[in-house]
């Protein structure tokens, strides 16, 4: 059943209270499907969700579902040739808004159901927050309802991280990844801030589109965590579709430009040029998105004299002089301030727990540093049965993982001899889903360093898997790291067609810590992707 309404209005004159023997704060993976199994298991449940725009979660509402239904439609419209004209680039993103809409909307309303209408379950529209141990109130659109529980599990997730750059929240323009996917005419010049994972996928779909991208990078280092040849793999990739980087890149602030879009004011370490100027002297409008480094010395830059949605801003590298005894030394660091204006910026800077307005102290909840719900092995929070699971817990932010957060309450309330814990949990997989997908799972080859491991270096170029020649998809390299004493698979990155497909393969070999010689010898099917394991691995 479900109780409010986002357009009801009236406000009972007294609180109406229910009783129940769980309640879940939040609508995603992890708390979804407790719901359903308690319910399947007698247990009176009552599921509060702040909006109903978000009945089923982050994941088929905000983010990977939408998403990557998004990217499906930018690739299609790179091989139709459909991003080569303004009129057909307008097109097909129109189109792809319009499907990305009707999947979320079809997933949310299933979701909503497949709760709502069960006996056991009440949903209740409405924000929730903590008054007691074991009390909860929920702001409803038709007045607050008390809510008194035997066990609470928070399920809220995470939300954009927003840096404190003057005018972010204030300027037209400026989007997190919700906002971005829900527009109705496609940018011609994106900037993005950030080049995390999340930033380079939307990076890639709207470079596939035909938006003219430009991301920007705090540091110098591309993808720090990822080894050194894969990470310049993934950028190549992205460069060929278009995408321009500008690293050691702050933002120093953001505001509205004279012809409608954004303007962003960038001071870039490493570079210096005849007259640094601050973008606020700058008429608004004069600077342009993919042009306006000049004067710049002791760097090598890259100009377009134009303004056209096809220009990018200019990548900066400080370059070395030689020294009295001919070795090369670098520049002095130095700083650059210039323009850029845009049509959109996204701001990809992470996501931290949702906490906000819990009011978590109420039922002695304690938040860890980096601001998660503290929890245990088993995701029980600091106050007695209180347990956190998915994002909002501080464990790497999947929905599998909000799903196995699930497994490890769970364990706890079926009576099992012995609970699953999140040790028990082996080797988490992940893919980010770019031009040619890029799937990890265990130590890459820096980290088996560090670890004083020794192990071997398994590669192979994604060009030699026949089937990736038949796809016409030949491009990215596969590197796993193997034990040299034991064989044990320590760790794969794929940077192939396919590889979240794959990467999944080989997860399960590492779980059942089956040896890199059974990956060499299994018999696949042919043509396929998964069948270059045989060889990876050889």
């Amino acid at each position: 059943m479900s109780i409010s309404t986002p357009n009801a209005i009236s406000t009972p004159s007294t609180s109406p209270t229910i009783t129940t023997d769980a309640l879940i704060i939040g609508f995603g993976k992890g708390g979804k499907t407790l719901a359903a199994k308690l319910s399947a298991a007698g247990r009176k449940v009552v599921v509060a969700e702040a909006s109903a725009d978000m009945y089923g979660g982050t994941c088929i509402n905000i983010g990977c579902l939408p998403s990557k239904s998004l990217i499906l439609s930018a690739e299609q419209a790179r091989r139709d040739g459909a991003n080569s004209t303004p009129e057909t680039r307008e097109a097909a993103f129109e189109a792809a808004i319009k499907e990305k809409r009707r999947v979320t909307s079809m997933l949310r309303d299933k979701n909503y159901h497949k709760l709502a209408d069960q006996d056991n379950i009440t949903v209740i529209t409405g924000r929730a927050h903590f008054t007691g141990p074991h009390s909860v109130e929920i702001a409803t659109a038709e007045g607050p309802i008390a809510v008194t529980a035997s066990k609470i599990f928070i399920n809220t997730g995470a939300t954009p991280r927003i840096p404190d750059i003057p005018g972010i929240h204030t300027t037209p323009g400026v989007y997190t990844s919700t906002g971005l996917m829900d527009l109705d005419d496609m940018p011609q010049r994106l900037v993005i801030i950030g080049s995390g994972f999340i930033g380079l996928e939307f990076a890639s779909m709207f470079a596939d589109f035909g938006t003219a991208v430009t991301v920007l990078q705090h540091n110098a280092e591309f993808l720090p965590r990822e080894d050194a040849d894969v990470a310049a793999a993934i950028r190549a990739q992205l460069e060929a579709q278009g995408v321009k980087f500008l690293f050691n890149a702050d933002t120093k602030a953001i505001a509205p430009a004279a012809d409608g879009g954004v303007r962003l004011s960038v001071a870039v370490k490493g570079m210096t040029r005849g007259a640094s100027q601050a973008c606020d002297s700058t008429p608004a409008g004069t600077g342009n998105a993919h042009t306006d480094i000049t004067g710049a010395t002791d760097t090598t830059t890259t100009t377009s004299p134009t303004s056209s949605p096809t220009d990018h801003a200019t990548m900066s590298h400080v370059q070395t002089k030689p020294s009295d005894d001919g070795e090369p030394r670098f520049a002095e660091p130095a700083e650059a301030r210039f323009c850029l204006t845009t049509d959109a910026v996204l701001v990809a800077t992470g996501r931290t727990p949702n906490v906000e307005g819990l009011h978590l102290e109420a039922a002695g909840v304690e938040l860890t540093e980096r601001g998660a719900v503290k929890v245990d092995e088993l995701l029980r929070t600091t106050a007695a049965d209180i347990w956190a699971l998915g994002d909002v817990n501080g464990g790497p932010q999947h929905t599998y993982i909000s799903l196995e957060d699930y497994r490890v309450v769970w364990s706890q309330l079926n009576g099992s001899d012995r609970p699953y814990t999140v040790k028990d949990r082996k080797h988490v997989p992940s893919s980010t889903f770019l031009a040619t997908p890029y799937s990890r799972v265990g130590l890459n080859e820096r980290e088996a360093k560090a670890a004083g491991l020794d192990y071997v270096v398994k590669r192979l170029p994604v060009a030699a898997v026949p089937k990736a020649q038949v796809m016409r998809r030949p491009d990215g390299l596969m590197k796993a790291i193997v034990e040299r004493n034991t064989g044990r698979i320590l760790g794969a990155m794929l940077l192939s067609v396919e590889s979240h497909e794959v990467i999944n393969i080989v997860k399960l070999a590492m779980d059942l810590d089956a040896p890199a010689s059974t990956l060499r010898d299994m018999v696949f099917t042919h043509p396929t992707i998964a069948e270059a394991l045989n060889d990876l691995f050889a």
